[in-house]
């Protein structure tokens, strides 16, 4: 065996030893999320958006169904920052010394940017869609029967790819930090991108302009402050790399 392919099987052999180790945190994630998980859906029913909804299941296993649901939701929640360290510390050993000090860093951001989003989507876009929602079905005279499962899977339908989308400015942060993208490749592909996201907020919002602009408008900014973001990081890669190749001239 070549000293190239023992190099390809070592990395098989770390990548498949940390994702051991992000499956067996979520498995006790998930079941930590089994205690905790009828508390968050009572205390949901109780919000204001559906304190006054009557919740009805359909189907004998809807109950069972969105109980197992939050259950694994909560332990992705929980296993995300374990996830997060496990993928850095894979890629850290191709990174110079500060870049892996900086992309560290990265892991509280992303927690924080997610449940800016869900909270986001939550207390401000959600609030308004139910409104809208429950107009329309008054001025068309419409006896709503809210199931369960479809209230909670609308929830998560619109809350939870918010989380991820306000991923954004982390996810070309570290891609800037790789040397995979560039501020420049972002704005070449600018007006892409907007058709990308408009085409995401349209499927994640009911057909009604103001709430698909409550959405787009926050993306569409987003996506330019992921470029500044880019640009910032780029000068720094840069940076960096010459620090570093003065250090291994003088050495």
């Amino acid at each position: 065996m070549t000293e190239q392919e023992m190099s390809i099987y070592d990395h098989i052999g770390e990548l498949r030893k940390r994702i051991l180790i992000v499956l067996f945190f979520f498995v006790i994630a998930t079941i930590g999320g089994f205690f905790i998980a009828d508390k968050v859906i009572v205390y949901l029913q109780h919000a204001d958006e559906a304190k006054n909804l009557t919740m009805n299941a359909f189907r004998l296993a809807d109950p069972v169904k969105i109980y197992m649901q939050f259950a694994v939701i909560i332990g992705c929640v929980l296993a995300a920052p374990v996830a997060l360290y496990q993928l850095w510390a894979f890629i850290s050993p191709g990174l110079y010394e500060k870049e892996r000090k900086v992309t560290l860093g990265y892991i509280p951001v992303s927690i924080f940017l997610f449940i800016g989003g869900v909270s986001f989507s939550y207390f401000v876009l959600f609030p308004f869609v139910v409104d809208f929602m429950t107009r329309v079905s008054d001025e068309l005279n419409v006896n709503q029967v809210i199931g369960i499962n479809e209230y909670f899977s609308f929830l998560m339908q619109l809350t939870l790819p918010f989380g991820l989308l306000f991923q954004l400015p982390v996810v070309v942060m570290f891609l800037t930090r790789l040397g995979i993208i560039t501020p420049m490749f972002l704005s070449q592909i600018r007006k892409y991108a907007y058709f990308v996201l408009l085409v995401i907020a349209a499927l994640i919002t009911p057909p009604e302009l103001l709430s698909h602009m409550m959405v787009t408008v926050p993306l569409l900014i987003l996506y330019e402050i992921s470029i500044i973001i880019s640009r910032i990081s780029y000068r720094k890669v840069l940076k960096a790399r010459a620090e570093q190749e003065r250090e291994d001239v003088s050495m």
